[in-house]
C-alpha cells in the first residue's frame, strides 16, 4: 500500500469513528449520564469546550481561538505528511501523524458545526434541528466526550510526600476518539523516534562503481 494512501485510510476510519461515536452519544444519551460497562470504565455523556480530555478555555473568544488554532495545525499536519511522504519517511511517522490529523479534525467538526446543527443536551435528549437553529454559533460548539476509564482510586498512602492520605484518582479525564487518536500518534512518535528520524546511508547511483585503487591511481600502502 503506498504511504498517501496509507495516511488517508487512518485519517477517514478514525473520523468516521469518532463522529460515529458522538452522534451516538449525542442522540442517545442526557448530558452527564452515564453507563458502566466494566468497573474500570464507563461511557460517561461529557461536553467541552474543545480542548483534550475534558479540558476547556473559559469564553466566546477562547473557543473562537481554540478553533482557528486547531484549523492552522490541520494545515500544518497535512503539508508536513505530504512532505514526509515525498521525502520517502518512514510509514510509522506518517501514520502516527495521520492519527493525530484524525483527532484534530474529529473535534474540528464538534466544534465548528455541532452547535449549528444540535438542539441542546441538558434535561433532554439532543435532536437534530435546522442548521442555524442549534444551542449556539459557528466555531462555538462543545466536543462530545464519553470515554471514561477509572482504573484506580483510593486513599493515597501517607508515606507519599505532598499528596500522601489525600483521595486520588487514575486516570480521571472523560475523552474521545478524537481525543485517543491525537495522543496515541503523540506517544507512537515519542517511543520510536529514534528508528524515524536515524540517519540514512547514502544509496549508491545507478550504474557508478568504485573503481580498484591501482586503477584510480591511488598508491596502496
Amino acid at each position: 500500500m503506498k504511504k498517501s494512501h496509507l495516511s488517508i485510510l487512518i485519517v477517514i476510519l478514525i473520523v468516521v469513528l469518532d463522529q460515529w461515536s458522538k452522534l451516538w452519544i449525542k442522540t442517545h444519551m442526557l448530558l452527564g449520564e452515564r453507563y458502566q460497562v466494566e468497573s474500570w470504565f464507563y461511557i460517561n455523556f461529557q461536553e467541552n469546550e474543545g480542548m483534550a480530555f475534558s479540558m476547556s478555555l473559559p469564553g466566546a473568544y477562547g473557543k473562537i481561538l481554540l478553533s482557528l488554532f486547531r484549523v492552522v495545525a490541520v494545515a500544518l499536519l497535512i503539508y508536513y505528511i505530504r512532505l514526509s511522504i515525498k521525502e520517502k519517511g518512514h510509514w510509522g511517522f506518517i501514520a502516527a501523524l495521520s492519527m493525530i490529523l484524525a483527532g484534530a479534525i474529529g473535534n474540528i467538526i464538534d466544534g465548528a458545526f455541532y452547535g449549528l446543527i444540535f438542539s441542546d443536551s441538558t434535561y433532554h435528549v439532543a435532536h437534530l434541528v435546522s442548521p442555524g437553529h442549534g444551542y449556539t454559533g459557528f466555531m462555538l460548539g462543545h466536543v462530545v466526550d464519553m470515554l471514561y476509564f477509572p482504573l484506580w482510586e483510593g486513599i493515597l498512602p501517607s508515606w507519599i510526600p505532598v499528596y500522601g492520605g489525600q483521595f486520588f484518582m487514575f486516570f480521571g479525564a472523560v475523552f474521545n476518539v478524537a481525543d485517543a487518536a491525537i495522543t496515541g500518534g503523540v506517544i507512537v512518535i515519542a517511543i520510536f523516534s529514534w528508528l524515524f528520524f536515524r540517519e540514512k546511508s547514502p544509496e549508491p547511483q545507478a550504474g557508478v562503481q568504485s573503481e580498484p585503487d591501482h586503477l584510480s591511481g591511488r598508491n596502496l600502502p
